[in-house]
Order: structure tokens, then sequence, then C-alpha cells
């Protein structure tokens, strides 16, 4: 991962899917996320609701998770979410980091989330806010 610069301080996660984007947001300073639910919507109306999310939390950059094979191999999915992340940036103009999510959907669901997707968000968000200290 880049160096991130410390004046970003507030962050916004999403975790792509092609039915459901999971989103959490969080801090620097706390190093802490929260949930904030799933956009069930795919092409402009997932990027509308994104569009929304963004104007309520002013995030200073966005995180994304992008998965990968046990193996650290890539996969289609790992494609579409690099290519959802570049999307974000050219729509949103924001610094976009991206965070290895192997794992955080089924650490999501084994915590007995509700929203799995959400909370494998807040989980992608708060590995990126460690990796910062």
């Amino acid at each position: 991962m880049s160096t991130v610069p410390a004046s970003l301080s507030t962050f916004i996660a999403f975790d792509f899917g092609l039915k459901r984007t999971g989103v959490a947001v969080g801090n620097r300073l706390l190093q802490t996320a929260q949930a904030q639910g799933s956009i069930h919507a795919q092409g402009d109306a997932r990027f509308e609701q994104i569009a929304l999310r963004l104007k309520e939390w002013q995030p200073d950059a966005i995180v994304i998770g992008v998965p990968y094979h046990p193996d650290g191999a890539a996969h289609e999915n790992t494609v579409r979410a690099q290519k959802f992340g570049r999307q974000l940036h050219g729509r949103f103009k924001l610094p976009v980091f991206e965070v290895d999510e192997r794992y955080s959907t089924t650490e999501a669901l084994a915590s007995g989330a509700k929203d799995a997707d959400a909370a494998s968000a807040c989980i992608i968000l708060e590995q990126f806010l460690r990796s910062m200290a």
C-alpha cells in the first residue's frame, strides 16, 4: 500500500459486489470503523447512492476491498473491484486505496453480522486504518 498522507483522516470504505456493496466509515484518529449498511443497486444507480454517502460523510479518501484467491492470485472479481476503484476515483476525484479483502466476508459472517457486506466493509476499513499506525 502506498503511504497515506497525514492530511487524510476520514475514510469511507466499500466492499464491492455485483448485487450489493457494503459501506463503512471511519477515521484515522480512532482507528475504528462503523458499518453503514449496503447499497442494493448496480450501474449508475449504485454511483448515485455512493454520491449521497459521500455528501453525507465528506470523506478525505475512499478504501475499497479487492478480493484475491487464497494463494494471492487475481480472479474476475479482483479485476471488477479494481475497475470499481478507478471509476470511483474518476467520478469523485478522491484518492482510492485498495485493501486485500481475503476472508473479510467469512469473518463478518462468523461474527454473526446481519449485513455481511457492510460488516465486511468495516473489517476492510479497520484493517486499512491499523496499517497506517
